[in-house]
């Protein structure tokens, strides 16, 4: 049998289409990995065993029968916890819901139509508010690289679980970093999409205007294979983004990448902390390696638009959109039920929020992405820290320790831009480093292609932890 352990999902689903592997094979394997591992890691919440096996004997089947099969057919995949799967409480990483989905969410239904096999649900902080995946409830989710530090947040359960070959991939959500951040800290690539790619049906938007649905991987082309699949909206849907010029798994694997102006910068958007050393050193030898390949390289410091307020304004209304579906709400966070207090007066903000960060970034994008292709930057100020950063710890002191680690990714957030974390080596006590990679509005292709040519020289998916 070919090896499955750390295996990518294209290769799973070209094992899978040849007949060398059966879904049910890929689902087993995904099933005694979790068996084995999850009670260390704490990163799948529900594991749907019997309904995945259901559904990998039905795709193999199919398979038997049709030479037409789905670009993810009999791939096993976990979701982050905030998107509806029918039958399953949708937690958003809380005990205040009980009550199972009716039906998939739009993301959920296109990556079944594509032949993945959902075999499980992921830990998230409550509502996703904070970059480490911990909880009151259901407790701390811990990074394979090491036990002993956070895998970030809030899609920190998804990562976790594609870090440690539990899954080739999984389905994570990125309201100010959360997609990013525990790619960041777990070696993995990331994507956040442009905003109004992907559909957030049944709802219409994820935290306001901040909020995206996406795939943590290994690889750039397994994250791109699975946007092709998500990617497009709905009419419940807010935001629309404008239809790309081609496919991005194409752009991911196609070795021809134009010589493109990048510009450089260790400065932190959101007034934060610097990077420490061993993260500017990983952005110093990203950039020389692209120089190397023929990129212009500006060694240069945007200047950033001050988003902070209309960052956190968003971020209290989608918090109070969440809590109002919850059908057990005492059972929320003392330092949550803080949060929709301090926030309940601000939320009739949001739309003064959205048009200000429309009218501070409209000009500082044309500005900057008239000048430079993309944007190199850290993806994260250090690499993971240790778990247990919200234990004992109230609003106001979770707030202070959490600003700093999302404070290279919030903004593009805010202004909706597609930025990527790509992983760029280790420090010297084995944790990964990343940096970030962001394009211009609807810039995925470039982004994914720059991405994928660092991967080539310098190739991460095979390195693994050795805990978990």
């Amino acid at each position: 049998m070919r090896e499955l352990t750390y295996s990518s999902v294209v290769q799973q689903a070209e094992w899978v289409a040849s007949g060398e592997v059966s879904a049910r094979e890929l689902v087993e394997h995904s099933l005694e990995a979790i068996d084995a591992r999850n009670s260390s890691l704490n990163a799948v919440a529900t594991i749907m065993a019997d309904e995945a096996r259901l559904s990998a004997d039905a795709l193999d089947a199919q398979g038997r029968n049709s030479s037409e099969l789905g670009p993810l057919h009999g791939v096993p995949m976990v979701i982050k916890e905030e998107n509806d799967i029918a039958g399953i409480p949708t937690r958003y990483g809380s005990a205040a819901y009980s009550t199972p989905a009716r039906a998939d969410s739009e993301v959920v239904r296109r990556l079944r139509a594509a032949g993945a096999v959902i075999i499980g649900t992921t830990r998230m902080p409550e509502f996703g508010i904070w970059p480490f995946t911990e909880s009151e409830a259901f407790g701390m989710t811990r990074n394979p690289w090491n036990l002993d530090r956070s895998p970030a947040g809030s899609s920190g359960g998804t990562a976790a679980a594609v870090a440690a070959g539990l899954v080739a991939a999984g389905i994570g959500g990125d309201g100010g970093g959360s997609i990013r951040l525990p790619a960041s800290w777990c070696g993995l690539f990331g994507l956040k999409a442009q905003r109004g790619r992907m559909s957030l049906a049944p709802n219409a938007d994820l935290w306001r205007s901040l909020g995206v649905i996406g795939p943590i991987t290994r690889t750039v082309a397994d994250s791109a294979l699975i946007h092709d699949v998500i990617a497009g909206t709905t009419a419940v849907d807010r935001f629309h983004a404008a239809p790309l010029a081609g496919s991005m798994y194409a752009a991911a694997t196609n070795e021809t990448v134009p010589p493109l102006r990048i510009m450089v910068s260790t400065k932190n958007p959101s007034g934060g902390p610097s990077p420490d050393a061993e993260t500017t050193e990983a952005l110093k030898r990203t950039a020389a390696l692209l120089a190397t390949l023929g990129h212009e390289i500006i060694e240069a410091d945007p200047a950033y638009p001050k988003l902070n307020v209309p960052f956190q304004l968003q971020l209290s209304g989608g918090i109070g959109d969440e809590a109002t579906r919850a059908d057990k709400p005492r059972r929320l966070e003392s330092r949550t039920k803080t949060m929709l207090r301090i926030g309940r007066p601000l939320r009739r903000l949001g739309g003064w929020a959205e048009r200000t960060a429309s009218r501070l970034g409209e000009p500082f994008l044309d500005e900057l992405f008239g000048r430079v292709d993309l944007l190199l930057t850290p993806t994260t100020p250090t690499a993971a820290w240790p778990i247990g950063q919200l234990q004992d710890a109230g609003a106001l002191a979770a707030i202070r320790r959490a600003t700093p680690v999302s404070s290279y990714t919030s903004v593009w957030n805010v202004l909706g831009n597609p930025a990527a974390a790509v992983p760029a080596g280790f420090g010297a006590d084995g944790m990964p480093l990343s940096v970030q990679v962001i394009g211009p509005p609807n810039g995925e292709l470039a982004v994914l292609a720059l991405s994928a040519q660092l991967e080539r020289h310098q190739p991460w998916a095979g390195s693994h932890p050795a805990t978990g």
